[in-house]
């Protein structure tokens, strides 16, 4: 099954894909909360809620991207082995896409 473009260029840059202010500055957060953790500030969160987030929503995006980033981590520091499908060396991202 052929995936949408716009799946595609999420998957490849979210940064080119034709998104809403809000889901700009959501991801822009949740990229900056899992690359630079520690450069995280509150204008970052000042920025979220310009977006018009609300605090309960910031949390939950903050709550989100934090999960995902522990439970990577975890798996990697354990090195737990991917399934079957999902080797390291020729995973394909738009793969996961389908189904």
């Amino acid at each position: 099954m052929d995936k949408p473009e716009w799946i595609l260029q999420l998957v490849r840059d979210w940064r080119g894909a034709a998104l809403s202010p809000e889901d700009r500055a959501m991801l822009a957060y949740a990229e900056k909360l899992t690359r630079e953790p520690w450069a995280v500030t509150r204008a970052d969160v000042d920025a979220l809620r310009a977006a018009g987030f609300a605090d309960a929503a910031i949390h939950d995006i903050c709550q989100v991207a934090a999960y995902f980033n522990f439970i990577n981590r975890l798996a990697d520091g354990l090195g737990v082995e991917l399934e079957a499908g999902w080797a390291r060396e020729g995973f394909d991202p738009t793969q996961a896409l389908e189904g």
